[in-house]
């Protein structure tokens, strides 16, 4: 195995049980980040233009329409389109608010894991100072290597905390940033969209095509 996993390894133990739940927060953390990193991607880079989605309702069908966010709206109307304007621009406003939810996905739970992950190396600290003292009260000052072990798990759990929390902080506000300029773009085309069912767009074809 080699020398810097070994040194790794015996980081991570130096912090004690802690470090369990502070790595499996990590873990989960960037799994949610890399989530939502690909997601807006998928829809910021693949998506269609405005007149596009309006040639689309027009059309009645999504046929050749991609992954991006517009196009995700005009599929998902589509889908459930009555062909009666009050009853589609209701429908419009149902498929809008779904995909701004959709957008907000696991952001919260980015922050509030970025956020704990603080409070567990305090915890740790805590921890690591009460294993401290109970070694002074027995050996008193003069055994330093048996001190040495808690104030491990103080600084290790605190250290580790911190790692975790300052990136997690940053790249969640970037992506709630990202998914406030997405919610922008949804808002633009919903209410072009909705101009133009109130105005009396072509009624939806027989059968709506799938891609």
């Amino acid at each position: 195995m080699p020398e810097a996993l070994w040194q790794a390894l015996e980081y991570l133990k130096q912090g004690g049980w802690t470090m369990i739940p502070l790595i499996g927060f990590s873990l989960l953390m960037w799994m949610f980040i890399l989530e939502r990193w690909w997601s807006f991607r998928r829809l910021e880079s693949s998506d269609i233009k405005i007149t596009r989605a309006v040639k689309a309702m027009d059309e009645g069908s999504y046929k050749g329409v991609r992954e991006g966010l517009r196009a995700r709206l005009v599929r998902d109307f589509l889908e459930r389109r009555a062909g009666e304007p009050d009853v589609d621009r209701r429908v419009l406003q149902e498929c809008t608010l779904a995909l701004r939810h959709s957008l907000k996905d696991r952001l919260a739970a980015i922050a509030v894991l970025a956020s704990v992950a603080p409070l567990l190396g305090l915890l740790g600290t805590v921890l690591g100072m009460i294993e401290t003292f109970d070694v002074i009260s027995v050996f008193g000052t003069g055994n330093a290597r048996a001190m040495a072990g808690g104030i491990s798990v103080a600084l290790v759990t605190t250290q580790s905390g911190l790692i975790i929390a300052i990136p997690g902080l940053f790249i969640s506000g970037a992506l709630a940033r990202r998914a406030r300029r997405l919610e922008n773009r949804l808002d633009e085309v919903a209410v072009i969209l909705d101009r133009h069912i109130k105005l009396g767009g072509p009624a939806p074809s027989a059968e709506v095509e799938a891609t």
